[in-house]
């Protein structure tokens, strides 16, 4: 349901009524039009931008990353090996688990919490939180200083599960690895669990260059910013995914505060 409320469903959508609609010319046209201007107004760089820094720029880095208990890790960040990949990769959000191999070799935790399932669809045979596992022991991170937590399909289930897992091991306090533009959902529900938590994000898309860069472009420069583009329809889609997530889970409240 959610791919017909993000801008290509709705885009999409939009021309196929058009489409139907060939016997009736004026409002057919109208469709179109809409059509178009949402494509502008969810392609452009402008509204890209300004969605990413609205969500990542919520939890800046600190300058000191406190000690911890754990650092939990959100999966998210590998593909598997599938073939005709080799071993398993890291996509775009795959800071996540480099930075999280940073923190522990800094010491900031002594364990990690390595959280993703397997969505019900897919076919692959490994979880995200296995994948983790796999590229931080190549990261120089001792297996036996992992924990992993392979049924989480979902945000609110990385929470709810991560919460049974450690409240065995009575730890409270944690280190949360994200991407920066999913911390704002993810800090919600994990505090709702009971969770002490010290954000660390990553991967940021709205940098402060590239923010400066854009508002202080030339004109011909600023016309290109609104000119629809692929990279900037995903990354607004990325940030509605956020918002409407935030909003279905106070929705059914699961996220109360």
């Amino acid at each position: 349901l959610p791919q017909f409320i993000y801008p290509m469903g709705v885009i999409g959508t939009l021309i196929v009524i058009a489409l139907l609609l060939w016997q009736k010319p004026r409002l057919q046209r109208v469709t179109l039009i809409l059509a178009l201007l949402l494509l502008f107004i969810s392609g452009n760089r402008w509204i890209a931008m300004g969605l990413s820094r609205s969500l990542e720029w919520q939890y800046l880095p600190q300058e000191q990353i406190p000690t911890a208990e754990v650092i939990v890790v959100l999966g998210g960040g590998t593909n598997p090996a599938e073939y005709p990949r080799s071993t398993i990769e890291l996509n775009s959000a795959g800071d996540r688990v480099i930075y999280a191999a940073q923190l522990f070799h800094q010491g900031k935790a002594d364990h990690l919490l390595l959280s993703g399932g397997r969505i019900n669809w897919s076919s692959y045979t490994t979880t995200p939180a296995e994948e983790m596992a796999t590229i931080l022991e190549m990261l120089g991170v001792p297996l036996e200083s992992m924990w992993l937590e392979t049924e989480s399909r979902n945000t609110y289930e990385n929470a709810q599960f991560a919460r049974e897992i450690l409240s065995e091991k009575d730890i409270n306090k944690i280190i949360l690895v994200t991407s920066a533009s999913h911390m704002p959902r993810s800090v919600q529900l994990f505090e709702e669990q009971g969770f002490e938590v010290i954000p660390a994000p990553t991967d940021y898309k709205a940098t402060q260059s590239n923010w400066q860069g854009l508002t202080r472009a030339s004109i011909p420069l600023q016309f290109m910013n609104l000119i629809p583009n692929a990279e900037s329809l995903n990354s607004v889609t990325n940030s509605m995914k956020e918002y409407i997530g935030m909003l279905v889970y106070r929705f059914r409240g699961m996220i109360v505060n």
